[in-house]
């Protein structure tokens, strides 16, 4: 799944809205390890258009589905 939701996120990229929403989504899907692989690329590959919204969401606490 960790694959999957880098491919999606590259993607929509374009949008910031559509980012948030599936970055959201992609944190509710993925086992806490591959949440920490996740966000370390994240921030490697948008920290310069979307640093804010990677600090709003990966900041707050992960609801469990």
């Amino acid at each position: 799944m960790l694959e999957y939701a880098k491919t999606i996120l590259l993607k929509v990229s374009f949008d910031k809205i559509l980012f948030e929403k599936e970055l959201r989504k992609a944190l509710r899907t993925l086992v806490p390890a591959e949440l920490s692989e996740l966000k370390a690329w994240c921030y490697q590959q948008f920290s310069a258009l979307y640093r804010r919204i990677l600090n709003r969401v990966f900041t707050q606490p992960t609801v469990a589905a």
